[in-house]
């Protein structure tokens, strides 16, 4: 990384050969396209490429700084998306009289519960935040993280196992940890 941080073109390619497929398939994971993944990673290490002396070896592996930049890089895709689609209706009465699909009181619950978990995901330690959105918004196994982080399995099932216990605490579920 510090070659990648000098402007070395020829590292930033060595770190694509061995951290790009597992980007990918994160990136696929989350977005569900491929055209969407591909242009989600490639966002990705472009970023990484400018900021490539900004990596600190202290903080985790190449590996794990990768993926978090591809996932932050996936949910602000689907932040943007998720606008856009918002913004596509042009005729704001005739939207007034499509009906909902579903409830609004339950809509609004959903909502309600999605803003907790986000706040109460914000609010935990990165390295638990990472484990617990790789496997629930990622859709990865335990030893599939514990591969990707270049970390013990037991190692990522206490993370998550915390960041899980504190989710609860803060969502006011003061229900003990079921492993």
């Amino acid at each position: 990384m510090r070659l990648v941080g000098e402007g070395e073109a020829r590292a930033l390619e060595v770190i694509f050969d061995r951290h790009g497929a597992v980007a990918f398939s994160l990136a696929y994971r989350m977005c569900g396209r491929r055209a969407g993944a591909e242009d989600i990673v490639q966002d990705a290490f472009l970023s990484l490429w400018r900021a490539g002396g900004r990596y600190d070896r202290a903080r985790g592996s190449v590996r794990s700084w990768v993926l978090s930049v591809v996932h932050n890089r996936a949910v602000d895709a689907f932040r943007r998306e998720t606008v856009a689609a918002g913004r596509d209706v042009l005729d704001d009465e005739g939207a007034t009289r499509v009906p909902s699909p579903e409830r609004t009181d339950a809509e609004v619950e959903r909502r309600d519960d999605a803003t907790r978990v986000r706040e109460a995901l914000v609010g935990l330690p990165p390295e638990q935040r990472q484990v617990i959105e790789l496997a629930y918004f990622g859709g990865f196994t335990h030893a599939e993280i514990s591969n990707m982080l270049s970390l013990p399995a037991g190692t990522v099932k206490g993370r998550m196992r915390l960041g899980l216990s504190k989710m609860r605490i803060a969502l006011g579920e003061r229900h003990a940890v079921v492993p």
